[in-house]
């Protein structure tokens, strides 16, 4: 049986040396495509897969003179971070920049637990060609940094239309990326979503508030904002994942690549044989919920879907009065970092799945004291494609903190 291979063959750099990120160091999961080099995704489905072509978005750091490190653990599939490394080069200094697969808000609550900047693109402003993930249509390039400058300037690198990503909006393909923000117009109101602030306890609730205070300081206007039906993100998020991730492991079954049961006596077996073996307990009941919902319950989804809509709308409502939302990031009760299973991964990630849902840019800010376990951290929401001045607020804030006012 022949096989084809479709491939685009990124351009090869002049001279990267001389690139607007020459000599950064890149940490990375897995799960971006580096030509002829494992690409496991942190799964055993994909064991001993080597890949065939560099992501774009790997392609177009190199052009611009990054440096790729090793690649780093990672969750399966990158959903969630139990067993992640990808932060702790920035955080210890070995890196400039890490990139993870941000699915639920994995890039923003990794860096509020290492007091870092995390940052979620707009999805589509960033190509996901060659990303190898669980739920296409929430996945997207995740960003960490010590600074929003370092994001700012990779983003510049890599951002922009790829003919290669056929998932990406039209929106993206057609409003060029700006990495120059405007000093002209500034982002000035923020709107709190009171709803999200419920499950905070007293000390978590002071540290937010606190954090407010420093966004106001800095030139921020801030209100509260009345989002009712903030409650359904978590579930409609949950639903979408599930059957999202059920379809997309379907062609992680050992025929073409990655692991295969090797004791299988014949293609029956093989095929049930390595997709039992091939993942871990919490995506093995992810992808059971998503085939349940798929097949059994498909008004569920289809309801869910209705309400990302309603969801959707709700958001961009909200952003038509203010410039951007605020959340808290991380719930201080909770440990993204030791979630496994379904409820527990929904419980750390909460505060920044919206985000994801909707599509929307959003920033982790750190804190004065950036690796206090009680604080909650300060996650702003941006408008659709307002990736280049949420991440200019981000730099104010930087400034604002280094000058101690």
């Amino acid at each position: 049986m022949s096989q084809t291979h479709t491939q685009h063959t990124p351009a090869v750099p002049d001279n990267p040396a001389a690139g607007p990120l020459a000599g950064k160091r890149v940490a990375h999961q897995p799960n971006w495509s580096v030509r002829g080099h494992l690409c496991s995704a942190g799964c055993r489905a994909l064991e001993g897969y080597r890949a065939l072509e560099d992501a774009t978005l790997i392609a177009r750091l190199q052009t611009a003179g990054a440096v790729l490190a090793n690649p780093a653990a990672m969750a399966e599939l990158g959903f969630g971070l139990h067993g992640d490394t990808t932060v702790q080069p920035v955080a210890q200094g070995a890196a400039d920049l890490a990139l993870v697969n941000d699915t639920l808000g994995e890039a923003r609550v990794a860096a509020a637990a290492h007091g870092m900047f995390g940052f979620k693109p707009s999805y589509g402003r960033v190509s996901r060609c060659g990303m190898i993930d669980l739920v296409p249509s929430m996945a997207c390039p995740g960003f960490i940094a010590a600074g929003p400058q370092a994001i700012l300037d990779a983003l510049a690198a890599v951002a922009g239309p790829d003919p290669a990503d056929v998932a990406m909006p039209d929106d993206c393909r057609e409003i060029p990326f700006d990495a120059r923000p405007s000093d002209t117009d500034p982002l000035q109101n923020a709107g709190v979503i009171i709803q999200s602030l419920a499950s905070l306890d007293g000390t978590a609730r002071r540290a937010f508030e606190a954090a407010l205070a420093r966004l106001a300081a800095a030139g921020v206007a801030v209100q509260e904002i009345d989002l009712p039906d903030y409650p359904l993100f978590r579930d409609t998020h949950q639903v979408i994942a599930a059957v999202e991730a059920s379809s997309s492991a379907g062609k992680f079954d050992g025929v073409r690549y990655g692991y295969r049961a090797p004791t299988a006596k014949h293609w029956n077996e093989m095929y049930l044989e390595t997709r039992k073996s091939a993942f871990g307990p919490l995506l093995k009941a992810l992808l059971f919920q998503g085939a349940y919902l798929q097949f059994d319950n498909y008004a569920a989804f289809e309801q869910a879907a209705r309400l990302r809509r309603r969801l959707v709308d709700a958001l961009a409502g909200h952003l038509k009065k203010v410039d951007l939302l605020v959340m808290p990031t991380r719930n201080p009760a909770t440990d993204a970092a030791t979630a496994t299973t379904i409820a527990a991964i929904y419980d750390a990630f909460a505060y920044t799945l919206p985000a994801n849902l909707a599509g929307l840019p959003a920033l982790h800010l750190p804190g004065p004291q950036t690796t206090d376990a009680q604080d909650p951290g300060l996650q702003l929401i941006g408008r659709r494609l307002d990736d280049t001045r949420l991440l200019a607020l981000g730099v104010r804030m930087a400034d604002f903190e280094k000058e101690g006012r």
